[in-house]
């Protein structure tokens, strides 16, 4: 794959607050565009294919696993596939813009080590466990059961902050904003 654009990488456990962040990047930064993952997972209401993830069954997921068509893939979850197709790395760099990643912990990680110097990978961290757990359930998506996989999720990924560029503690969601387009800024300037 030929590399045009840098890549920023915003990674955090579920309901820390990546996705806003991503969107005020994206709102802020102009030579920035937002890769669209792929995903395994049920569409959520609010959600349109194409636009929020590219939503795939189990099976054309792992279809396109064994065509090669990732650059990063993952089963976060069991059955629950998540990855970056190739085809829109190339799509946006072809277009001659830098990229905006809005991926989990491990994706996070595995974009960063492919594209070393390239990327800047920011972890997006909560407050607290607590909080986490609050915005998780505010959202209406989870079981009991599910928030807690989810909440022992989180407790093992915020493990991986150090392993990213910088950490962007989400407490203060204003405060955060400014952060975020202030390293990213000055990233792309390099």
């Amino acid at each position: 794959m030929k590399a045009e654009g840098k890549c920023v990488i915003c990674s955090a456990p579920s309901g820390a607050g990546k996705t806003t962040l991503v969107r005020h990047l994206l709102d802020r930064v102009p030579a920035l565009a937002f890769s669209i993952s792929a995903t395994s997972r049920p569409r959520r209401a609010n959600e349109v294919d194409g636009v929020d993830y590219h939503f795939m069954s189990p099976e054309a997921f792992r279809e396109h696993i064994a065509q090669d068509a990732f650059v990063e893939w993952e089963e976060v979850y069991p059955g629950r596939y998540y990855g970056t197709l190739r085809s829109e790395v190339e799509r946006l760099w072809a277009a001659g813009r830098h990229i905006a990643f809005d991926v989990d912990v491990v994706g996070g990680l595995n974009l960063k080590a492919r594209f070393g110097e390239r990327a800047l990978a920011l972890f997006i961290q909560p407050p607290s466990l607590e909080v986490l757990a609050e915005r998780q359930a505010r959202r209406g998506t989870e079981t009991p059961e599910t928030l807690q996989v989810r909440v022992d999720k989180a407790a093992e990924e915020i493990k991986a902050a150090p392993r990213f560029d910088a950490v962007v503690v989400n407490d203060d969601l204003d405060r955060a904003c400014r952060e975020a387009v202030d390293r990213v800024r000055s990233f792309l300037e390099r």
